[in-house]
């Protein structure tokens, strides 16, 4: 099979633990899109907090270039930052989502707008997070989402805890004030519950991408680590987790690789898939 598209996580894939890129990522991807092969970027972040990754890349501001952010919820050709595609959470959606989750007063909220990031509450640890990749966000103090009203479309909203009790907690909440068939409910990261509105995931937008390429599911590859990625992964034509997936990513994986995301596991994937050097070359 000749494959011609990766859709690749960020955080704990493609990314190293601290934020940073692997360089044997850099020369892959960029070796790869020289021969026209499509990298992009598949994440619950927003567009708008990856550019200066782009830049490494080389996909920055770039005619024909893609990224998918909010897990699906929105398209962007890179050049101009153009949304081809938005798919919105209904305002009263995301205020029950909010209520909900607030299980405890250690918990923070990340509000995605199509170009904003809002955090109420934000945790030390969570905002170490955001500097260390580099995410800019506007603190809100308040609990009433009414000022989204004058927003950009609002993405999703995402619940921050590092502890899993209480994170399964805030998923349990949420479904039961809002039900299982209103809400996409992934995990990320060790530390966020992330709700999309039901039937955006990172899967349908990797194949609405492909079918406005001309690329076919059987010609795109999925690389994650974590749940919110389990639909993109069972989506494409070769699903592939990282060596440091969650134990449910790599049973639904297709290939499980040798190299985590700290050891370069993005061009393991396309030596051996695309430019046919070898993982040895990595």
């Amino acid at each position: 099979m000749t494959y011609k598209m990766l859709v690749s996580d960020l955080d704990e894939t493609l990314l190293n633990n601290d934020g940073t890129i692997h360089e044997a990522n850099v020369k892959a991807i960029r070796e790869a899109v020289a021969q026209g092969f499509k990298f992009v970027p598949n994440t619950g972040r927003s567009y708008t907090s990856v550019q200066d990754l782009l830049t490494t890349l080389g996909l920055r501001d770039q005619a024909g270039q893609f990224v998918i952010s909010y897990n699906g919820g929105a398209i962007v050709e890179n050049k101009d930052n153009h949304v081809l595609l938005a798919r919105a959470m209904n305002l009263d959606l995301a205020q029950k989502v909010f209520d909900a989750g607030l299980v405890n007063d250690q918990v923070d909220v990340h509000i995605y707008t199509v170009d904003t990031l809002f955090i109420y509450n934000i945790s030390p640890s969570d905002e170490r997070y955001m500097h260390e990749r580099g995410v800019s966000y506007e603190i809100v103090e308040t609990t009433d989402l009414a000022f989204l009203q004058t927003q950009a479309p609002l993405m999703k909203v995402i619940l921050e805890h590092p502890d899993t009790d209480i994170q399964h907690a805030i998923h349990d909440a949420v479904l039961a004030a809002v039900g299982d068939m209103a809400v996409e409910a992934t995990y990320s990261s060790g530390r966020y519950v992330e709700f999309n509105p039901k039937g955006v995931d990172k899967g349908n937008a990797a194949l609405l991408l492909g079918e406005k390429l001309g690329i076919a599911r059987d010609e795109i590859m999925a690389i994650g680590d974590n749940s919110n990625d389990i639909k993109m992964l069972e989506a494409v034509g070769l699903g592939v987790s990282v060596a440091n997936g969650i134990p449910a990513v790599k049973a639904v994986a297709d290939l499980v690789l040798e190299r985590t995301n700290n050891e370069g596991a993005v061009a393991e994937l396309l030596n051996t898939y695309v430019l046919h050097e070898g993982a040895d070359q990595a």
